[in-house]
């Protein structure tokens, strides 16, 4: 099989935005009278909007609150901080655009809600997509294939024929669910127990090595 697509995550694989995530998380911990731990904030790394809260929530040992009002405050902040401008990490505009430039589909695959990855999408640029799977998109998300799935539909490709771009044990899952073949580059949270190709940067990176990770069944 040949290499039809490519689909890359967005919080901490395409930009460093888990620093501006652990900012808003912690403001909502102090607004809560609590400190969030550093513990709880790695198992947040990767997961929806809705299971974040519910984690914090239960390491602030006030599991009686409600994680829509956490959520929507936190996509209000986020979104505050995102619109001051997010990095690239490294090699990852360069790896997006060759993507590009070779003419393959791409899509944004993220458990981040809609309204936030509008404000992300002006460093990202909305170009380069194809597709945008967010998480208020699909009624499961990662590490459920259906991200994943819904993103290889709607460019119109075998989600076997797709490499996923991840940095979290959950995008990995999420990806590997719905038969796409991985290229991890952790940023966060280490990455152990899968068989997937981990790089150290997406500057080792590059359209031959994306075409490598497709094979034959």
């Amino acid at each position: 099989m040949t290499l039809a697509a490519v689909l890359f995550d967005m919080d901490g694989t395409l930009v460093d935005s888990e620093k501006v995530w652990d900012v808003g998380l912690r403001e909502l911990a102090i607004r809560y009278g609590g400190t969030l731990s550093d513990e709880a904030r790695l198992r947040m790394v990767g997961t929806s909007a809705l299971e974040t809260m519910v984690i914090l929530y239960e390491d602030l040992r006030q599991p009686w609150r409600d994680p829509d009002e956490g959520a929507d405050w936190l996509d209000v902040r986020v979104a505050e901080l995102f619109a001051d401008g997010l990095e690239w990490l490294p090699g990852a505009l360069d790896l997006v655009t060759a993507v590009r430039a070779a003419r393959l589909p791409a899509a944004l695959v993220t458990n981040t809600r809609r309204a936030l990855v509008e404000v992300a999408l002006a460093t990202l640029g909305e170009h380069n997509f194809d597709a945008v799977v967010c998480g208020d998109d699909v009624p499961r998300t990662k590490p459920d294939p259906t991200p994943y799935l819904a993103a290889a539909a709607s460019l119109g490709v075998d989600p076997a024929r797709c490499v996923a771009v991840e940095d979290s044990p959950a995008g990995v899952a999420s990806a590997l669910g719905a038969g796409c073949a991985v290229l991890a580059v952790p940023h966060e949270v280490e990455i152990v127990g899968v068989d997937v190709h981990i790089v150290d940067s997406l500057v080792e990176v590059d359209v031959d090595l994306l075409r490598s990770l497709v094979h034959k069944p």
